[in-house]
């Protein structure tokens, strides 16, 4: 009998629990950063090589300069936070505040709610913090964006949770309500061309029927669990096996980018599902 048989399994076995608690470590902090161009004829020619970063689902993770390092490399002319920068379970507003005044020294800022910022019951701190950095808050509000003349339109919808429940009870079903929010908003923006800020991937029916052109969102964080062939394991709010979790989806003439996301909440870990980066390059046709 090799008395070294037992000494070599424990190494092995010690060799692998170090090696997956490194690949998680790294899974879970090394940023991948992913390019889409995004063409569309309506878009104005001073827009074109325009590039726009997407920030979402932060939850109060520190990359230790590391995401804002990456931003500043992108160059961007743009920077959206498509919600969940901070955590309702371990809010941390300073935190934020730090992440987003360093946002701001690199390029105008957008943002808009998730359903963390409004579960926390500090959202009302935060929007005072975005009003005091410079950060626009964009919850059911429109902008413009102008480049050498040409314009385009920034809109932003509020996360579903900031429905009043009179509101709700008022008008019907959660999603008439906001339809008609999304509605209203598209109906006072005049130029041709527009961008959505949408905390939500699995309102891509909405987003559809109001007509949407480009829209951003997140809050599925990429399925947290990717497997082959089948992706995402589970998101919020679509439950297993999620239908929008990361990537482009295009259905009649909306398309929709969904961010995996930066950090983790309830659930700590993500597996084969590294936090992203979206760089979106508009292209004039």
């Amino acid at each position: 009998m090799n008395k070294n048989r037992p000494l070599k399994k424990a190494m092995l076995l010690l060799i692998l629990i170090l090696g997956t608690a490194y690949y998680l470590y790294w899974g879970n902090n090394a940023i991948e950063t992913t390019h889409y161009e995004y063409s569309n004829e309506a878009i104005p020619a001073s827009f074109d090589s325009y590039r726009i970063v997407q920030v979402s689902d932060l939850h109060n993770k520190d990359f230790h300069g590391e995401l804002i390092d990456q931003i500043k490399d992108q160059d961007p002319n743009l920077i959206l936070v498509t919600g969940d920068v901070i955590d309702s379970n371990r809010t941390d507003l300073a935190k934020a505040e730090e992440f987003l005044r360093q946002a701001v020294s690199l390029a105008p800022v957008y943002f808009v709610s998730g359903n963390h910022e409004v579960a926390s019951n500090k959202y009302p701190e935060l929007e005072d913090i975005l009003g005091k950095i410079g950060v626009k808050n964009l919850d059911d509000e429109t902008a413009v964006i102008e480049a050498d003349g040409d314009v385009l339109s920034l809109v932003g919808l509020s996360d579903p949770l900031t429905l009043m429940a009179e509101e709700i009870e008022e008008v019907g079903e959660r999603d008439t309500v906001l339809l008609e929010n999304l509605t209203e908003l598209y109906s006072g923006q005049d130029t041709e061309f527009s961008i959505l800020l949408s905390h939500r991937a699995e309102l891509m029916d909405l987003y559809v029927e109001t007509e949407s052109d480009l829209v951003l969102s997140g809050h599925a964080h990429g399925g947290q669990i990717r497997l082959p062939f089948i992706e995402g394991l589970y998101a919020p709010s679509q439950g297993f096996f999620p239908e929008y979790t990361s990537g482009r989806y295009e259905e009649s003439g909306t398309t929709m980018i969904v961010s995996r996301g930066l950090g983790n909440s309830l659930f700590p870990l993500r597996v084969f599902n590294r936090p992203e980066l979206v760089v979106i390059e508009l292209k004039a046709e």
